[in-house]
């Protein structure tokens, strides 16, 4: 019998599974693409379709997973607890129940938000009720036919790649049917087993960003408009909004209120201007200052700013690189830079604040992409008695956070931030438009694009493995017309510059990176959560057109380097 007919025969408690398997009976590539596989399981927990098979996010899949969660911290540890929240997609609900009952089946304690909450109020809630791990039901900014199940340490970061592999090796030693414990989640409630997340939790995590603002004075007369993308950061950002005098704030009514489908913005990335669409025309009409915009759980923010009369969208790299600047200058003013200060960023992101943190005396680390990373070293200051020499960290994806109190991007502290930002600029007769052209005068007009190359299905992961593969083993001499002066291939972790070779000590990841004469760079990694290779473009130019030339080159290149046929 194949696993695709065991789950045909079974008696599923989801109705629509039974449905969707009856569907694609005669089938084979539906049936293949819903079983070739057990959806990945990683540091970044689970991420997949919403649907039928073991390659797929049903309420089978996140049982197992949830089990294996739970044999692992019971072997790790006694009376283990858990904290669980959920964002506003399609069977969010339903999945973190599901997970909350399995743990008290086993003995464990659960904390659960009562409504959908952002991510980041999860990563707080794990410090702050002294959880043992946490999980998170959210596939973030993917679009609605995704869901995912993102799984906490105890320091409220994602959890790192050993207890990824213990936790896996615990799944995979499950029977997907026969393994699983369960309790009914009602009667988990009224035994005590599993309990509400009240609100004095938000409220301690609201008065913990609102220590994180730059300046105590009230950001008076700053118009915002603002979009939560049908996600979870209404009530979050509306409320530190408010706390830092913004009270003119005016929300994109087709998005402000959770809605699984993302009808009016099919792809909920705030990197995308087709999702801050209906957002830009609102702000035709509002003239605001500003335009906010949060993906659906609430970890990223991206923004629109008002120049001349026209909305102009800012990458995460410009905005990273604006907030670093911005925090930097006003704690100086105001004399509360920490002695040894530390920012953090992405091997991936703009290598434009590395003179911009040489300028005010950062010390500034580069780690492999995902928040996680960055959690890591905010941990490790903490560790060493130093947890306020860390003073900022951000990735190009739109991630931000100022402080220490959660271990992962936050879009509320985000939020926050570029508020105070926009009004610190306005009373200088500034955009942030104008506040990132005077930083590209001073430290060099740096461009940066991403690409994305995605493969579908189980011929797809061959392909782009193949890909990886071929590039590794056959390292190009030029790119662009420029020659390749040095490389990096983070699996191997070794960096080639010319003759010479040194070690990288950052944990192994499939990563490439080509530095070439003209002080470009173009790097590449498989996606981690979606069927994608991304390259990452970046140039520094004269000026602004001679940076977009050289990007456009690169552009053109990437596919010819990676044998893909555009």
């Amino acid at each position: 019998m194949t696993e695709y007919d065991r789950w045909l025969h079974e008696n599923l408690d989801d109705p629509d599974l039974t449905e969707e398997l009856r569907s694609i009976q005669g089938k084979p590539d539906e049936i293949n693409d819903r079983f070739y596989r057990n959806l990945a399981f990683g540091t970044g927990g689970l991420r997949g379709v919403i649907g039928a098979g073991t390659n797929r996010m049903n309420v089978y899949t996140v049982r197992k997973a949830t089990q294996g969660l739970a044999n692992y911290l019971n072997a790790h540890g006694k009376n283990p607890s858990v904290a669980i929240a959920y964002d506003s997609r399609i069977k969010s609900d339903l999945f973190a129940k599901q997970a909350a009952a399995v743990l008290a089946a086993n003995g464990i304690h659960v904390h659960i938000y009562p409504w959908l909450s952002p991510t980041p109020t999860l990563s707080w809630a794990v410090r702050y009720l002294k959880c043992d791990a946490g999980i998170c039901i959210t596939a973030s900014h993917n679009p609605s036919k995704y869901n995912g199940y993102k799984v906490y340490g105890s320091d409220g970061c994602q959890i790192t790649l050993k207890m990824a592999d213990d936790i896996l090796a615990a799944i995979n030693a499950l029977d997907i049917f026969r393994d699983v414990k369960r309790m009914d989640y009602d009667e988990a409630v009224k035994s005590g087993m599993i309990r509400y997340i009240d609100d004095s939790v938000i409220d301690r995590y609201l008065d913990e960003v609102m220590k994180q603002r730059a300046f105590t004075r009230p950001c008076t007369g700053l118009k915002v408009v603002y979009t939560p993308l049908n996600g979870t950061g209404r009530v979050c950002v509306t409320r530190i909004l408010d706390m830092i005098g913004v009270k003119d704030v005016t929300i994109v009514p087709e998005q402000e209120f959770p809605d699984g489908t993302f009808k009016t913005c099919p792809y909920p990335n705030p990197e995308i201007r087709e999702a801050l669409q209906k957002g830009l025309e609102l702000c035709e009409k509002v003239q605001p200052d500003l335009l906010l915009a949060t993906d659906p759980d609430c970890d990223r923010c991206g923004i629109a700013v008002r120049h001349n009369g026209e909305y102009h969208l800012m990458t995460g790299n410009e905005v990273g690189t604006l907030l670093l600047d911005f925090v930097a200058r006003v704690r100086t003013e105001e004399g509360t830079m920490p002695k040894n200060p530390v920012a953090v960023t992405t091997i991936v992101s703009t290598d434009m604040v590395t003179p911009l943190a040489e300028h005010y005396g950062i010390e500034l680390r580069r780690v492999l992409t995902g928040f996680k990373y960055i959690g890591d070293q905010i941990a490790e200051l903490e560790s060493e008695g130093g947890a306020d020499r860390y003073v900022f960290g951000f990735e190009e994806s739109y991630g931000y956070l100022s402080g220490g109190y959660v271990r992962d991007k936050d879009a509320v502290d985000a939020s926050m931030l570029i508020c105070q930002m926009a009004y610190y600029y306005r009373e200088k007769g500034m955009t942030l438009i104008d506040a990132m052209e005077a930083l590209y005068k001073q430290y060099g007009y740096y461009e940066n694009e991403l690409l994305n190359f995605a493969f579908e299905g189980e011929d797809g992961m061959r392909k782009m493995n193949a890909i990886m593969d071929t590039t590794r083993n056959n390292p190009p001499k030029q790119i662009a017309g420029y020659d390749v002066v040095g490389w990096s291939d983070y699996l191997e972790s070794v960096r080639y510059d010319g003759d010479k070779t040194s070690p990288i000590t950052l944990p192994k990841s499939n990563v490439l990176e080509y530095r070439l004469s003209n002080g470009g760079k173009l790097i590449v990694r498989p996606s981690g959560t979606e069927p994608k290779i991304k390259v990452y473009l970046s140039a520094n130019g004269k000026n602004k057109e001679e940076s977009l030339a050289e990007v456009a080159k690169l552009r053109e290149a990437a596919p010819v380097l990676l044998g893909i046929q555009k």
